[in-house]
């Protein structure tokens, strides 16, 4: 089976195993075929010797996050993630994985109205204790109704996108808050902009992501406003429109793209001098979403930009490693994923924070259905802004 991968990247992978002790299924399982290294040897079988296509190869592949921590460790640059998502797109188009459920529920998000009316149904049938929320990985709680976005001047876009606006509308009027109170004028992009495709690209729904990257493309163009992202998956995704696509329209967009605290550290004395506060009485540990850290390296604007707000700011010590939220990652293949997500919270109960800062909606919700204290950056600082203003 030809996975369409480009052989040279293949061959970047000389099996060293710096990538093993950040890779958490890796960490959890301790099978190399659930290993970077394991997986891209075999890609090689199967497009480069004729390998059979097996169920435990599908395993292997279905079993990562895609959280890309083994990018961050590899001296050789291997692209993994890129390898993964062509390995994925070649299987599902071959019917061997994403079921067609899946497909439908991803299809939704296309669909701003439907998933709107689907999210306030599941609020309902939660209230209601018709869903077990916690196998699911669902929140205990979502929103019935939806306060409105609306636009307050035309200097930067707000990306909403899809399930963080249905879910999680609150954090976007937070950052939208803290935007403004550094003098920036914001428009909200609502249905110009429904979905990134991230959650497709994963599942290895190419075509379709590719349709919407157009879509998202075309809603935003016209002026080179900058593009500010509060979701770190949804970051990455609109970051990688260029390889994507592979155009210069496409690359000029991508450019345009920044995650909200990258593009908010360049802007944070302004914001401090308009708005001087007294921090929250607070230890807040940062978790930082793998999108963030390992796809697009600005994790350290985070606590660059938290820190003013609260009293202190504490990194975990497990260098990163992965959460186990990967999206839909914590639903299909939820037992792996609690293991995963356990290793994290054992870190911040070393860590002595009350707090746990997340700039990733599924993150949040992942470490959240464990009882932790789980928001956005924004947020808190949001929160010191309306305490100055009491």
């Amino acid at each position: 089976m030809d996975l369409g991968l480009n052989d040279d990247e293949l061959v970047a992978c000389v099996s060293c195993g710096l990538c093993l002790p950040h890779c958490p299924t890796f960490v959890i399982t301790g099978r190399d075929t659930e290993s970077p290294r394991g997986r891209i040897a075999l890609m090689r079988a199967v497009q480069n010797e004729d390998a059979p296509v097996t169920d435990d190869l599908i395993r292997s592949m279905e079993t990562c996050v895609q959280c890309r921590g083994c990018e961050t460790a590899c001296p050789s640059a291997v692209p993994f993630g890129h390898l993964m998502e062509g390995t994925r797109a070649a299987l599902a188009g071959a019917g061997r994985i994403t079921p067609r459920w899946q497909r439908l529920a991803l299809k939704g998000l296309r669909h701003r109205w439907l998933l709107m009316a689907g999210s306030t149904l599941l609020a309902l049938a939660i209230r209601l204790r018709l869903v077990p929320t916690r196998r699911l990985g669902l929140p205990a709680r979502m929103p019935l109704r939806r306060p409105p976005l609306r636009t307050s001047g035309n200097d930067v876009w707000l990306f909403t996108g899809c399930v963080m606006d249905a879910w999680q509308r609150d954090v976007h009027l937070a950052v939208q808050r803290v935007l403004e109170a550094a003098g920036v004028g914001v428009e909200p992009t609502g249905a110009a902009a429904p979905c990134c495709g991230a959650l497709h690209i994963h599942a290895g729904l190419e075509s379709e992501t590719k349709d919407m990257a157009h879509r998202v493309m075309a809603g935003l163009s016209g002026d080179d406003r900058p593009i500010l992202v509060d979701a770190a998956g949804c970051g990455a995704a609109l970051k990688d429109y260029g390889h994507l696509l592979g155009t210069d329209e496409a690359r000029a967009f991508s450019a345009r793209v920044y995650d909200v605290h990258e593009w908010l550290a360049g802007h944070l004395d302004e914001l401090r001098s308009r708005h001087p506060v007294a921090p929250l009485d607070l230890t807040v540990a940062v978790q930082d979403p793998c999108h963030l850290r390992h796809v697009q390296r600005a994790h350290q604007a985070v606590p660059e930009v938290l820190a003013p707000f609260v009293t202190r700011v504490v990194a975990l010590d497990d260098d990163g490693l992965c959460c186990g939220a990967g999206g839909a990652y914590s639903v299909m293949e939820a037992e792996l994923s609690r293991a995963i997500r356990e290793r994290k919270t054992a870190a911040v109960a070393r860590s002595g924070a009350s707090v746990v800062a997340s700039a990733n909606p599924g993150c949040s919700l992942h470490l959240a259905a464990t009882g932790l204290d789980v928001r956005h950056p924004l947020e808190l600082v949001d929160q010191a802004l309306s305490s100055s203003r009491a």
